[in-house]
């Protein structure tokens, strides 16, 4: 039998909230974030395009477990329609499509829209990773094809206006449900409007359970960051290497446990502790001990211990966490 390879980097689990700088990919931020922790694994919890600035939930190690649950939490974007103007791409990056002199006042825009909130159907755009017969739109579109993507439910909370500086921009500010396309706001709005419209500014600075308090930015990593050992003028490392110290940029995880907010949580003692450990279920006692439920996470000694569900009484382990 083959013998697996080493894991590569810490065993490091938490959370980044990362600040994402506009011109930086998803991709890119996280094999940045994986690089600065030295982190084993890591992954994001929901793309955030290169021309949007803004929270960028980042998971190291056991905390991919959970990116399901941030996945699925409300967003709060900020955003800036420049009236007068379509694109192919709904922002910045595409061509003019169609053009209009007519500039909407606020009254005007403030009238329509309550018809962008509650459940709404909504058409993503041309250049979306949306898959249409097995190829993502955005591949389709630069190829030149014109493709129908099918309008698909979304669901927006808030939707109001924050500031409008000159006829020419409106800032707004939108809560909404995962899928929401904010660049397709800003083309809807700006059809009924009659005076079209583009994204110019994109910021997401919210994702269920973290709030901008939360955010670290690139130049707070890198402060933080432990520098590389010492190496010879040949590129060799110099031995001993002395011990890289992490501990200021751990500081600036988050738990893991954070992402699951959302569920239902268990304090279990450390009898109970090991046996889910195992993959065995455990009963609960006392009063206010839920019967069933769906999901729900258990702790021990203020960790994060497992997901699983609640049956008759009982904890029934799905996926059990490591100690971090």
């Amino acid at each position: 039998m083959a013998r697996r390879g080493r894991k590569k980097g810490r065993p490091v689990s938490g959370w980044v909230i990362f600040d994402k700088p506009k011109g930086m990919g998803s991709t890119e931020a996280v094999s940045k974030i994986k690089w600065l922790f030295n982190a084993e694994k890591a992954g994001h919890a929901g793309t955030l395009d290169p021309l949007a600035s803004g929270m960028l939930p980042i998971a190291l190690g056991e905390a991919t477990k959970t990116v399901p649950y941030v996945m699925d939490g409300t967003k709060v974007y900020r955003f800036t329609v420049t009236w007068g103007e379509e694109r192919s791409t709904d922002d910045l990056e595409g061509e003019p499509t169609r053009t209009s002199a007519k500039r909407p006042t606020r009254t005007e825009i403030e009238a329509i829209l309550p018809g962008y909130t509650g459940v709404i159907m909504q058409i993503p755009p041309q250049f979306s990773a949306i898959k249409i017969d097995g190829e993502r739109a955005y591949d389709l579109a630069r190829e030149g094809e014109k493709v129908d993507i099918p309008a698909r439910e979304v669901e927006i909370d808030r939707l109001e206006i924050i500031d409008f500086p000159d006829e020419n921009r409106t800032e707004f500010e939108v809560e909404c449900s995962k899928g929401t396309y904010v660049r397709s706001l800003a083309r809807d709005m700006g059809r009924e409007l009659g005076c079209y419209g583009h994204i110019s500014e994109l910021r997401r600075i919210e994702v269920a359970p973290f709030v901008e308090e939360d955010l670290v930015t690139l130049e707070e990593l890198e402060e933080a960051w432990p520098p590389l050992p010492p190496r010879d003028e040949e590129g060799a490392a110099i031995e001993p290497a002395p011990q890289r110290d992490f501990s200021a940029l751990d500081a600036l995880l988050i738990d893991t446990g954070a992402a699951l907010e959302c569920l239902p949580q268990i304090a279990l003692n450390d009898d109970q502790a090991q046996r889910v450990r195992l993959g065995n279920p455990v009963i609960l006692r006392g009063r206010d001990a839920p019967l069933d439920a769906d999901e729900a996470c258990a702790t021990a000694r203020g960790k994060l211990l497992a997901i699983g569900y609640i049956e008759h009484g009982q904890f029934k382990p799905k996926r059990v966490f490591s100690g971090n």
